[in-house]
């Protein structure tokens, strides 16, 4: 192992009035002091000529002098271990020696050896392993020393020869000498502008879907609504239709019995209605057949409408009776008659046929008049000649 030079030696007892704080041997043991000038204790020894003033001296950088010796550097590794441990060996060394010689004036040297702190250095630095080996360590470090001439990176590496400050930073960014606080800051403001951004788009997209629907719905609705006004246009248009139609149709049912009404009269000028078709009465087999008109026995009886007379005589309880048979096959029976002005052959609108009596079996002198269509059963004489146009 190396050795530094020996250091001044430390006063021996031989020089001392007694031992003091050191052993026979002449190593120190303390407790004592280490005033400029040497190692002893004040109180005993006092002071002597030219030792200057009494005071604590603490070894500082400027007041230590370089000690000059050969001192194993060890490979620095893994950020400086090495370096440290053999600028601590140095510093330690040069402490020690500069003590040693501020206290060795005038006694006799005393050998001090110490260990070789470098070679132990170097010894541990071998054995610890090599940064880069470690995990998440490796990428950050570099093998280069201060001079930045390193054997264990790749000088390639965007971050083989940078400092730690730039760790993790892209080339362009490395290049435009941004530190790493820098590029986080500038990293997270792009990641919550980016965020914003998608936010901000987010909140669009839901803008435009809600609008979107909005307008669908809107346009549902207008449609819906155009669909309700065209329908209400339509029945409005069908309604107008029908009433036009209706209108016509009475117009013309109008003309038709206005123009009937020209054709059709009643049977007597001057009547009273008396007996009813259906009526239920004891003089009738059965419920009354016809509509009895009243009028003086001797009245003018005359054709309702044109047509043949079939049938002229005596018919039982209708007393003397005539049947005009009209060209739609419709029979009119005129019944209680007093006489019979014609008893065949065609008749017109209006035409005297015959004089009203009381004929048959009646109470009193009238005009029994009944309506068989088709020369069937009886039906109620007053709304065939209403929609004939007579007002009966």
């Amino acid at each position: 192992m190396a050795s530094n030079r020996p250091a001044p030696e430390v006063p021996s007892a031989a020089h001392l009035d007694d031992r003091g704080p050191f052993d026979d041997g002449g190593r120190f043991e303390g407790p004592g002091v280490v005033y400029q000038g040497g190692v002893r204790d004040r109180e005993r020894d006092g002071a002597r000529d030219g030792d200057g003033p009494w005071e604590e001296w603490n070894p500082t950088e400027e007041s230590v002098r370089s000690v000059r010796g050969k001192h194993r550097v060890a490979k620095q590794r893994g950020g400086g271990l090495a370096r440290s441990g053999t600028v601590l060996g140095v510093g330690v060394i040069a402490a020690v020696g500069a003590g040693g010689m501020a206290s060795a004036e005038g006694r006799p040297p005393v050998p001090i050896s110490m260990p070789d702190i470098g070679g132990m250095a170097h010894d541990i630095a071998e054995k610890l392993p090599d940064a880069e080996s470690l995990p998440g360590i490796g990428g950050l470090i570099s093998d280069s020393g201060p001079s930045g001439s390193g054997t264990g990176a790749d000088s390639s590496s965007p971050h083989a020869a940078g400092p730690l400050s730039q760790a993790g930073l892209t080339q362009h960014e490395a290049a435009q000498g941004t530190g790493a606080g820098e590029a986080l800051r500038h990293r997270i403001l792009q990641q919550a502008d980016a965020q914003q951004g998608a936010a901000e788009q987010e909140q669009r997209e839901a803008a435009e879907t809600a609008a979107v629907d909005r307008a669908e719905k809107d346009a549902t609705a207008h449609h819906a609504a155009a669909e309700k006004a065209a329908a209400a246009k339509r029945a409005a248009e069908l309604e107008a239709k029908r009433q036009a139609a209706e209108a016509a149709r009475k117009k013309a049912e109008a003309e038709r019995l206005a123009e009937l009404a020209k054709s059709f009269i009643t049977p007597v000028a001057s009547y009273t209605l008396t007996a009813s078709f259906g009526q239920a009465g004891d003089r009738w087999a059965a419920d009354h057949t016809g509509q009895d008109f009243a009028a003086p026995t001797g009245t003018p009886v005359r054709a309702v409408h044109s047509g043949t007379i079939t049938q002229a005589g005596w018919a039982g309880s209708y007393g003397y009776r005539l049947v005009v048979t009209l060209d739609d096959g419709t029979e009119l029976w005129f019944c209680h008659l007093s006489s019979m002005v014609k008893t065949s052959g065609k008749v017109s609108t209006g035409d005297v046929i015959a004089r009203v009596g009381a004929t048959g079996n009646v109470t009193g002198p009238h005009l029994h008049l009944e309506v068989r269509p088709g020369a069937g059963d009886p039906i109620d004489p007053m709304p065939w000649l209403r929609d004939h146009g007579l007002n009966v």
